[in-house]
């Protein structure tokens, strides 16, 4: 699994660079507030705009993650509480038995 992880890894970086090398040139101007123009290059400016759009996310995804682990961490504290306030000196639960049916004999066929 984790040589798939590297091999993908490589793979996405090669093809960022293949991007980089054969789109290096392009430039592209923001015509910004009050005049202001800024020039970029069209990778720059696609790599600058995916990771503003990933970062939140990703925040978001380990935000949640964190919290999640943090509520499990808490009941299973809540778990260990319970267990040790648990009555040691209980009866024990009588035997689960399954009711087993007595074989009856094959139903007639309905048609003759």
């Amino acid at each position: 699994m984790r040589f798939l992880k590297v091999l993908f890894w490589l793979l996405l970086g090669g093809l960022l660079a293949a991007f980089v090398i054969y789109n290096g040139d392009e430039r592209v101007v923001l015509r910004l507030w009050g005049g202001l123009v800024a020039d970029f290059s069209l990778p720059v400016l696609l790599i600058l705009v995916f990771l503003a759009g990933l970062l939140p996310m990703l925040l978001a995804y380990h935000a949640l993650k964190w919290r999640m682990r943090q509520r499990l961490a808490g009941l299973e504290r809540a778990l260990v509480d319970i267990r040790a306030v648990a009555v040691p000196n209980a009866p024990p639960l009588p035997p689960v038995v399954p009711h087993v049916q007595e074989e009856t004999a094959p139903a007639p066929p309905l048609l003759p």
